[in-house]
């Protein structure tokens, strides 16, 4: 392998609190002389930007990268190659990049398909992860719960999921999280309430940010104007 190329690292940083990033983690954020992260919107910075900004070195480049909040595949693997082709730039170089994300970099996460990008260019290129704190496990240390029990049956759906999907699951899991539940949080609402579910259920935005908001008796609260970082969790 060409020693003089670069280091990529996939920094996991948690949920939100900026404490949860692990001792590894740090250590190779702050060696690093490329800080990558995804850009913000409106010229605001993005989650992982705010999360990560307490541990930036004056000296380090700050690299924002676009990521378009979007389901076309094709205007996603375009800005996916864009992405790989700025970091490469400094790869190349000799420079490392550590490109940081909110949650675990394994889970859900952006950084999967820059990394597998700069593989299908670069097979040259040496890609290392730092795991760290997903929203489930958030969200439990948060509420004060387990998340779960001995041989408890687990079951983690992303946004995008439909109702026929999850009576199916709640048919044979133990445990359920719905992760970012805010766009069908009422017709959820309304299948929990049909099963007699909603007294086991705890509902949390934003895990572990400074506006963390915690919701615990859902029977009283059918419509809720919830953010994009919602989370709910089902004990069946």
């Amino acid at each position: 392998m060409n020693k003089q190329v670069g280091v990529l690292y996939g920094i996991s940083l948690g949920t939100g609190d900026p404490e949860l990033i692990t001792v590894k983690g740090l250590r190779l954020l702050q060696r690093a002389s490329v800080v990558a992260f995804p850009s913000g919107v409106r010229g605001q910075r993005g989650i992982a930007e705010q999360i990560v900004f307490p541990w930036l070195l004056d000296k380090q480049h700050k690299l924002a990268l676009s990521f378009p909040y979007v389901q076309d595949e094709q205007v996603l693997k375009k800005a996916w190659q864009q992405a790989a082709t700025q970091v490469w730039q400094y790869l190349k170089a000799g420079e490392d990049v550590a490109f940081v994300c909110e949650g675990d970099v394994s889970f859900y996460s952006t950084f999967t398909y820059l990394a597998q990008t700069l593989v299908e260019q670069h097979p040259e290129v040496e890609i290392q992860t730092v795991p760290g704190v997903c929203s489930p496990m958030a969200a439990a240390s948060a509420l004060g719960i387990p998340l779960t029990l001995r041989s408890q049956r687990l079951v983690i759906l992303p946004a995008i999921y439909s109702l026929d999907e999850l009576e199916k699951v709640l048919d044979w899991a133990e445990v359920v999280v719905l992760m970012k539940v805010a766009s069908v949080y009422q017709s959820v609402w309304q299948l929990l309430e049909k099963r007699n579910l909603l007294d086991n259920c705890w509902l949390i935005e934003r895990a572990t940010f400074p506006d963390q908001m915690i919701y615990r008796n859902l029977k009283e609260q059918p419509q809720l104007n919830l953010s994009y970082f919602s989370l709910l969790i089902v004990h069946c």
